[in-house]
């Protein structure tokens, strides 16, 4: 396996056409076929899936090229660094289940490194999905919670991955709403008085399973329900429904501004918020950064 075999995989990920990304490589279709066959052979399974309409990543092709992805970047730092001195930006990608919080760390980063060296990417997204981008390393971090009833299982798929759970903090549940919610004067609620509310929630799409839903208490037998894709529409329907969700609380003022609240939920139920990664993997400066920003906020859980 060579460092020219690994840019070409990638290169052929990109265009998805073995012509087109001969013709980036500057090299002859026959050689970057030959070098893809050779490659596969080494590894022992097929990268790519051939069809008339072109090439795509088999499920084994992805997670070998994060890593091919990993291992060249890596190599071109150094080489800026060391060899050519030229200006290769490092890059920073972070996952996670939608939490304001986990925003505001990493806006917490890119403010303390800066863009001129570093490029930043963040993909707030379904569970399955955080967990996929960090297993193919498309992300190096991924946040979500874990509790009772989801532990075992998910715990059982971040082990298959190659991956492992790191525990932030754990923190009580919370409905969030807006101000103009009926019960946004309550100091706490239970799941009878939000019964007449639609309860609003993370679609999942294909994996819509109990286990792998962002909010709390899924299996309850909610007489409202709306799912949505993103946050931006669940503040929506807050505002237009009255509608509610269960989160850990954590209220971030500077990004979503006032007009929403947290009612703490009557319920002995608790969710761990914490990060995966790639088990034996060191976490990046900008990694280790990010993370003492998540942890700042089990301050606010615990006041």
């Amino acid at each position: 396996m060579t460092l020219n075999q690994l840019k070409y995989v990638i290169a052929l990920s990109k265009e998805n056409s073995i012509n087109e990304a001969a013709k980036t490589l500057f090299i002859s279709q026959p050689s970057l076929t030959a070098a893809l066959k050779s490659l596969e052979k080494e590894v022992g399974f097929d990268i790519f899936l051939r069809t008339k309409h072109g090439i795509s990543p088999t499920v084994k092709g992805i997670e070998f090229l994060g890593y091919a992805k990993s291992v060249v970047e890596q190599y071109d730092i150094l080489d800026a660094k060391y060899i050519s001195g030229s200006n290769i930006k490092r890059t920073f990608h972070v996952s996670m289940q939608h939490y304001t919080f986990a925003v505001h760390a990493f806006i917490e980063v890119i403010n303390e490194y800066g863009m001129d060296e570093y490029e930043f990417e963040i993909h707030e997204t379904k569970t399955h999905e955080v967990i996929e981008n960090v297993k193919n390393q498309k992300s190096e971090i991924g946040v979500l919670y874990l509790n009772d009833y989801n532990r075992a299982v998910l715990n059982k798929i971040f082990n298959e991955a190659g991956l492992s759970f790191t525990p932030l903090f754990d923190c009580g549940i919370y409905a969030y709403m807006c101000r103009k919610h009926p019960l946004s004067g309550r100091t706490e609620v239970t799941m009878e008085d939000l019964d007449d509310y639609p309860c609003l929630a993370f679609a999942q799409g294909e994996y819509n399973s109990f286990y792998f839903a962002e909010e709390v208490l899924s299996t309850y037998d909610y007489k409202r329900l709306v799912r949505a894709n993103d946050r931006a529409t669940l503040l929506n329907l807050m505002v237009g429904i009255h509608g509610y969700t269960l989160c850990s609380g954590i209220i971030c003022e500077d990004l979503n501004g006032t007009d929403y609240c947290a009612v703490k939920l009557k319920t002995d139920e608790k969710m761990t918020i914490g990060y995966i990664s790639r088990k034996a993997s060191v976490l990046s400066e900008m990694g280790e950064k990010y993370i003492a920003e998540l942890s700042k906020y089990e301050e606010w859980v615990l006041k």
